[in-house]
């Protein structure tokens, strides 16, 4: 089947050609037919097989031309690089139809994203942060919303806007077309399904968690931190084969260490991004990654939801993830739209039951290699990997009940107990007040005088 083959308007089959897409992916054929129905609509297939559009071709098809205001298509994905690629992808699709489309995300100047939704919008990819705050300040109206995309869906829950979610849901009209496309089905996306879907279609291509077969899989046993340092320095140093390089890692401390680690070795060729990196920092790197400037680039987890990059040599995975779902995305983002690709996983001692996890996930196992002779095992070890010490025993340490020798009894006058407001009495009974003012001696010789 070819794109020509489905209901597709000449615009978009001339944009298509554009772009060089003559074939569509199994999931881009199969949920077409599906969206254009209008029910609600849940998509299931691997990261990397097209699932941006195949949401968007049915939705652009449907799509008439309209000078209203308020947008009648929402798109929510869970990262600010995410808005950006598919506001890009929908303006290759769209470059014969007149449609108004805008992306707004945080971290940016909320007063201009007001002014670009005030100028009239059909569709607006989001942010659900952001989404929010624009609705809530009454700059952005939803009342016209006729279909909502959630993208990467688990990764927003993941992320924590389950909340947001709830209240973005809450104000959108009650009859619309929801949309939700991911590569891993949870718990908490089963129960979001269940809440606000109604009867929805599920498209499957795949088995949720099941990797793209054009993906060859390796791992490595290795101790330490440093010792897979040495690992990527061996392994990066051939240039010809690890051309361009995506390295994952679970946490935005860990990816600072390690840029600073093959920064050394690789000055110019290795860039970073995480939630912590500026905007325009984290989209410089992507692009510089993109157009092959730099060949390595170091991400957290949270960039690895539906980042797509063209022709991604190898992937590896400087830990392994606790959530097998998290191993899917990052492997996700080499072998895309058909071609080969390559994933390492570097596992540790304690690591090892989150492998055997993603093993059962997949129901495959990953070919594990020998580490090359040349490779120092390091005896440093991270401030994480360090053992705790635990205190058995310290005799010069009290327990909490023994008094010390420097302990000493209260005196008499600071064991006085507040009585409240009878011991106030008794006192002024005691000392009363001078009958002249400065006649300091009335209450020495009345004292006299009684007895």
């Amino acid at each position: 089947m070819t794109f020509k083959d489905l209901n597709l308007s000449t615009q978009l089959l001339n944009a298509l050609d554009d772009i060089g897409f003559e074939t569509p992916t199994p999931i881009q054929e199969q949920a077409f037919s599906v969206v254009m129905s209008g029910k609600d609509v849940v998509g299931i297939a691997q990261t990397g097989t097209g699932k941006t559009y195949a949401y968007m071709l049915p939705i652009l098809r449907m799509l008439k031309y309209s000078v209203q205001q308020n947008p009648r298509v929402l798109v929510l994905v869970p990262t600010r690089e995410l808005v950006v690629q598919v506001v890009d992808e929908i303006e290759k699709l769209s470059k014969y139809i007149n449609v108004r489309i805008a992306g707004v995300y945080g971290g940016t100047n909320i007063n201009t994203q007001k002014q670009i939704v005030s100028e009239g919008l059909d569709i607006i990819v989001a942010t659900p942060g952001r989404l929010y705050d624009l609705a809530v300040s009454r700059a952005l109206q939803l009342k016209s919303i006729q279909k909502v995309v959630i993208d990467e869906v688990d990764v927003m829950l993941d992320l924590g806007f389950r909340h947001q979610l709830m209240n973005i849901f809450d104000v959108l009209p009650q009859q619309r077309q929801n949309i939700m496309f991911s590569a891993t089905m949870t718990e908490d996306v089963d129960k979001l399904i269940t809440d606000f879907f109604r009867k929805p279609i599920k498209v499957s291509i795949a088995k949720s968690g099941t990797p793209l077969e054009n993906i060859k899989q390796h791992g490595y046993k290795v101790p330490n931190f440093y010792t897979k340092v040495n690992l990527l320095e061996h392994l990066l140093s051939d240039t010809e084969v690890f051309h361009k390089t995506i390295i994952f890692v679970g946490y935005k401390k860990i990816a600072d260490r390690l840029f600073e680690a093959l920064d050394q070795k690789f000055h110019d060729e290795v860039c970073v991004i995480h939630s912590n990196k500026t905007q325009n920092y984290r989209l410089r790197s992507i692009e510089q990654f993109r157009e092959g400037k730099n060949r390595i680039l170091i991400a957290t987890d949270v960039m690895a939801r539906g980042l797509d990059i063209e022709n991604v040599s190898q992937v590896i995975n400087l830990d392994t993830p606790e959530y097998p779902e998290n191993y899917m995305h990052r492997i996700g983002r080499t072998g895309r739209a058909e071609k080969k690709g390559v994933s390492f996983v570097l596992t540790t001692e304690k690591e090892e039951e989150y492998l055997e996890s993603i093993e059962t996930l997949m129901d495959m196992k990953i070919e594990q290699l020998d580490l090359p002779d040349s490779i120092e095992i390091s005896d440093q070890l991270t401030p994480e990997e360090q053992p705790k010490v635990k205190e058995i025993y310290n005799p010069h340490k009290r327990p909490n009940d023994e008094v010390g020798a420097a302990f000493h009894e209260k005196k008499d006058k600071n064991k006085k107990i507040n009585l409240g407001g009878k011991y106030k009495r008794e006192i002024k009974k005691k000392y009363k007040k001078p009958k002249t003012k400065g006649d300091k001696t009335f209450n020495l010789k009345h004292k006299k005088k009684k007895k």
